[in-house]
């Protein structure tokens, strides 16, 4: 076995046409073993995945102003898991349920902040579906924390809390 390669195993890149593919895939499925019971399968059976798909090609190759990125984990040459950012906000980061805790997740959230603070902001913030422990650790164990803010989304189906978690960058 050799001990180094040409190339990284394992990367983080700003994400490319053709990315929206797997990005949608990669939602759906996080969604499904993360928020499942909360959301409920109906909504996520709803989901409109070619529409998805449009809003994340057009999402990567025009994004509606500065600080607006996604970035996408590889693990070799495959999408595993991605983060997409707007001004002061990590919007989503999802990695796949199979490559989780192989370290994705956390390249990913350091190439986010990279980027917000490339494009000047001084805060990160992210919205928590209620009840999403692993994601609280995760990003507890990063530097956020609750705010006491919260939100709620109408699914159509129901309705769900999101909880706002910052941190100064």
């Amino acid at each position: 076995m050799a001990l180094f390669s040409e190339s990284a195993d394992v990367s983080v890149r700003p994400a490319v046409p053709g990315d929206e593919v797997a990005v949608t895939a990669i939602q759906i499925e996080s969604w499904r073993s993360a928020h499942g019971d909360v959301l409920g399968a109906a909504v996520i059976d709803a989901l409109d995945v070619p529409r998805m798909q449009e809003q994340w090609a057009g999402a990567v190759s025009s994004p509606p102003g500065p600080g607006f990125a996604v970035l996408v984990a590889l693990a070799a040459d495959r999408v595993v898991g991605f983060a997409a950012v707007s001004p002061g906000q990590l919007v989503a980061l999802e990695v796949l349920p199979s490559h989780q805790r192989s370290g994705h997740g956390s390249r990913l959230l350091s190439a986010a902040v990279d980027r917000l603070r490339q494009d000047g902001s001084e805060e990160v913030v992210a919205w928590i579906l209620d009840g999403d422990s692993a994601r609280e650790q995760f990003l507890g164990g990063a530097g956020l924390g609750p705010d006491q803010r919260t939100r709620t989304l109408a699914t159509g189906v129901r309705d769900v809390v999101e909880h706002r978690w910052s941190a100064t960058i």
